[in-house]
């Protein structure tokens, strides 16, 4: 009995885990904190994080290109589009930083951070500047 409720646990932990990492797919929330964006899914490979958009949600939006893009992404079709890039792991191991987000309204890149907040729950997703930034609270779908 004693075996079953360790093991019980540990899976409770792998579990609790896996939603403290930004890997999921999650719904993006403009600035202003009520409008829904888009989806985008974070991966992990090799410890390193990226995003893609998978769905925007506003019809007009749907069949955008990146054509302010300065990289091999300008013309591209947004659906589909990586727009995080090379998030490890912090010295803080609740953040992953180190990599940049593409904003494809205007084609800039920023620094970027993501922490999981809410037991995983939801993602504080910050973009750099120097030393300004914005944040964005995206939730999670899965």
């Amino acid at each position: 009995m004693k075996r079953i409720l360790s093991t019980l646990a540990l899976l409770g932990a792998s579990a609790a885990f896996a939603q403290a990492t930004p890997a999921g797919l999650w719904k993006t929330i403009d600035d202003d904190g009520k409008t829904e964006k888009s989806l985008v899914r974070i991966s992990e490979s090799g410890g390193v994080f990226s995003g893609k958009i998978e769905k925007i949600f506003d019809p007009a939006k749907q069949n955008a290109v990146c054509d302010q893009c300065t990289d091999e992404r300008k013309g591209q079709p947004v659906t589909g589009m990586q727009i995080l890039r090379n998030l490890r792991q912090g010295e803080d191991k609740g953040v992953w930083e180190g990599g940049e987000i593409l904003d494809p309204n205007n084609g800039k890149t920023y620094r970027t951070r993501l922490k999981p907040i809410d037991g995983g729950k939801k993602l504080e997703m910050r973009g750099y500047i120097g030393p300004f930034y914005r944040t964005q609270t995206w939730i999670r779908v899965e």
